[in-house]
């Protein structure tokens, strides 16, 4: 879906259906760097990065940890060896660390350690800011329990490793204002634990993290059909808070948000970027968290408050996930390397490379949002001025519009509101977007604790 952004002149038709934006556009333009980093992804080390998991065997989160070549073990090992590689290569831009909890549950009978592995890239602005991409190393097979047969998890979740490490590659060639966390996880097929091993870590650490990128199955572009899909890539995001209150709920449900939280934004921000920076590859906005009855890691994000989403390929082919590596009635069951497109792969992870260097690259989501102009013609809308901005974004959409439409220009980092003349706030949505110098531009904040980045869970 490509969004419809506001030009100083507007078509007569245009503008007798809406209130004219404003003329001054603020800083903008296409960012090299973006182009740059999204051209560096190569679809042959995400083919090698893939093969090397599935030759572990299994990835099952209760398989060996002793034995260098088979099992969840040897495989993180080989990924943390791998991040530190990449830190020598960069200077030391990176710090490896494997954040753990010893953890039991209905498909972990007996404690085991769970085990996450991450490069962390430290943003030069030195503030707690970060922004995260993640996907799940373990794997499995029919029985979630089976933890000795061969489970090759090529695409689940071998796809969103790759996508990882390969930003990690491509990114860590660049400085950016936050920081930016390279995320494998562990124990997802056993209950999102290492959604929550991540979670946690990010509190404990102090983390402002404004986006998860959860990639989780990213590597597959023909369905059970037979139908191809390689233009597509699916984005889920939750539409109301998981740490709202009753109050905040309640606020919610007379003046709007549903379809507007964080995660949503985020969503929305990815679909514009991928319509001006990608080729053949465009966003279905999904407005669930995960695929109906079904999660994922972002989950656990979400319950701790961070703004988080799921990526995953446009059409999924069943007969390559959680199966025994079989062939029945001439159907060949299992999720190996032949299921994997990586050129397709390849198109997804510029999709969060873009992401997450414009999400780094930006200043902070405006906090504070609120609007008011109940029985007036005119919107008053206020945000507290975020640091490193130039100026803002005023947004305003049609309350059934998916993508936001409208939009006018508020220059100065300092400034802290503005008065929308004769746009009448009970028949609109409203937002604020934070803009750098640069022309580097967060994603958009809807008013009130619906849509604030940041949540009193964190």
């Amino acid at each position: 879906m490509k969004p419809i952004f506001a030009v100083p002149m507007l078509g007569l038709a245009l503008a007798a259906a809406a209130p004219a934006a404003g003329a001054a556009p603020g800083p903008s333009g296409e960012q090299a760097l973006l182009h740059q980093a999204a051209a560096q992804v190569s679809p042959e080390r995400q083919k090698a990065i893939i093969t090397r998991l599935v030759g572990f065997g299994t990835r099952h989160t209760l398989s060996d940890t002793r034995s260098d070549t088979r099992g969840i073990g040897a495989a993180r090992r080989w990924v943390a060896s791998e991040f530190t590689a990449l830190a020598k290569d960069c200077g030391g831009c990176l710090t490896v660390a494997t954040p753990s909890q010893v953890m039991s549950g209905k498909r972990v009978p007996t404690p085991t350690e769970v085990m996450d592995v991450l490069a962390i890239q430290p943003g030069t602005e030195g503030s707690k800011r970060v922004v995260v991409i993640s996907g799940h190393l373990d794997s499995r097979v029919s029985d979630v329990m089976n933890a000795t047969s061969d489970a090759p998890g090529a695409n689940d979740d071998g796809s969103g490793v790759a996508a990882v490490m390969e930003a990690a590659r491509v990114l860590s060639k660049f400085k950016f204002k936050a920081t930016v966390v390279y995320a494998v996880l562990s124990g997802e097929e056993q209950g999102l634990m290492g959604g929550k091993v991540l979670a946690d870590y990010a509190k404990a650490q102090g983390w402002q993290v404004e986006a998860d990128l959860n990639n989780d199955i990213v590597g597959n572009s023909e369905g059970l059909n037979g139908v191809r899909d390689n233009t597509h890539v699916r984005v889920f995001s939750e539409g109301t808070k998981a740490v709202e209150t009753q109050a905040q709920a309640d606020r919610r449900r007379y003046n709007g948000g549903e379809v507007d939280s964080p995660s949503r934004n985020l969503a929305r921000y990815m679909d514009r970027l991928a319509g001006q920076y990608l080729t053949n590859l465009s966003v279905k906005m999904i407005y669930r968290t995960d695929r109906f009855g079904r999660g994922g890691d972002q989950v656990e994000m979400l319950g701790a408050g961070f703004p988080a989403v799921r990526v995953t390929e446009s059409t999924e082919n069943y007969n390559r996930q959680h199966q025994d590596l079989r062939t029945e009635n001439g159907i060949a069951y299992g999720d190996v390397l032949s299921g994997v497109d990586f050129d397709y792969l390849a198109q997804v992870t510029r999709l969060n490379v873009v992401t997450l260097a414009a999400l780094a690259s930006a200043p902070a989501p405006p906090n504070g949002v609120e609007i008011s102009g109940a029985v007036s013609d005119d919107t008053t809308v206020k945000w507290t001025p975020a640091p490193g901005a130039a100026g803002y974004r005023v947004w305003w959409r049609s309350t059934t519009d998916p993508q936001w439409r409208y939009s006018r220009w508020v220059d100065g980092g300092a400034a802290d509101g503005t008065v929308l003349k004769n746009v009448v706030i009970d028949d609109w949505f409203f937002g604020v977007s934070a803009v750098g110098p640069d022309g580097y531009e967060s994603p958009v904040v809807f008013p009130g604790d619906a849509g604030s980045f940041v949540s009193a869970a964190q």
